[in-house]
């Protein structure tokens, strides 16, 4: 379904992605885990084609989303759904009119249509009472479960998830992961999710990928990731720090 192959990129002469490869098969939700600034959102901005390789591709089944332009790039993202770390929300409309937006934008729905499924949108994430409010108004784990509420307003066949616990407190990052999974079960969407939420996140994934100094370092079940040799990610997965720890 989604295949990146060999991967490149490069900021102000600092190689942030250096040949990535990972394939994501239909109907699977992959992790994306590693330490931060090792380039896990970069490869998501690039996998729904916001941002362009220096080389490589990512191939959508089989077509290559940066040979695409103009209404073809477009019908290719509104397969997409993203949630983006803050949420993205505009501040300037009420929760109701941040989820109609896509739809408005996007497909020729009559209001009534848009009415119903933006109301079924906000009843899946349990926050059909906000509808009125602005983002403003609400905490940040509100604002996260209405950002996936737009996401996943379009049916999206593909869903990227970039660090969307980031912030949260335990039990708001545990409701997340439910609301990921049962919109999962409901959708059977192809699913990347980018998270530190480890080993949480393992239990609403099928596979695990480590990305480590901008390559993929190991793929596998959570259960491999848990239990791998390789040194980067026993480590990574143990949060060990090598070394004594020095007090100045």
């Amino acid at each position: 379904m989604i295949e990146v192959r060999n991967l490149y990129k490069s900021f102000n002469g600092q190689e942030v992605l250096r040949g990535v490869s990972l394939r994501i098969e239909r109907g699977e939700i992959l992790a994306l885990i590693g330490m931060s600034g090792f380039g896990k959102s970069v490869l998501l901005k690039h996998i729904i084609g916001l941002m362009r390789p220096d080389r490589g591709q990512v191939l959508i089944d089989e077509q290559d989303i940066f040979a695409l332009r103009g209404k073809s790039l477009e019908g290719m993202r509104r397969r997409f759904g993203f949630l983006f770390q803050g949420g993205a929300l505009f501040d300037s409309l009420t929760v109701f009119e941040n989820i109609a937006f896509p739809l408005r934008e996007k497909t020729g729905l009559g209001e009534a249509e848009i009415k119903e499924k933006v109301l079924f949108g906000l009843d899946q994430v349990g926050m059909t009472e906000a509808a009125g409010k602005y983002p403003g108004e609400l905490s940040g784990g509100m604002k996260k479960r209405v950002a996936l509420a737009r996401a996943l307003v379009m049916d999206p066949e593909i869903m990227l998830f970039d660090e969307p616990t980031t912030g949260l407190d335990p039990i708001t990052t545990s409701l997340i992961h439910r609301l990921i999974h049962c919109s999962y079960e409901r959708l059977k969407f192809t699913g990347i999710i980018v998270s530190h939420e480890i080993p949480k996140i393992f239990e609403i994934v099928h596979r695990v990928a480590l990305l480590n100094q901008g390559r993929i370092v190991e793929v596998g079940t959570p259960a491999q990731i848990q239990t791998s040799a390789h040194p980067v990610v026993s480590q990574f997965i143990s949060g060990a720090i090598e070394g004594p720890i020095e007090c100045h």
